[in-house]
């Protein structure tokens, strides 16, 4: 985790924003928020799930409270969804019973 949090002050001190303070619970927050949104809706949602609630945080909203809604929503969409059309065999690596231990 050093070197997460070296390149998360080194990110942080690059954009002018190093009163920002990101605490675990924060970074597990957002990991979560990230495993959520790529599981349930597509690997690409992560990265831009995330933005998308930076920005809330930014105007206003609280990174808990933002990403709760995001999450609720993601997994009420994926339960609405056909998982084979979600997934399709291949999309994500080796089929079931190809797979290596």
């Amino acid at each position: 985790m050093a070197e997460l949090s070296t390149w998360l002050d080194a990110v942080s001190e690059e954009l002018g924003i190093t009163d920002v303070e990101l605490d675990n619970n924060s970074i597990h927050t957002l990991l979560d928020l990230a495993r959520d949104s790529a599981h349930e809706v597509e690997r690409l949602a992560a990265p831009l799930t995330a933005f998308l609630v930076g920005v809330a945080v930014g105007r206003g909203d609280s990174l808990g409270g933002a990403a709760a809604k995001v999450t609720a929503l993601a997994l009420t969409s994926a339960a609405g969804s056909d998982p084979a059309a979600k997934n399709p065999p291949g999309a994500d690596g080796p089929t079931s019973g190809s797979e290596s231990a």
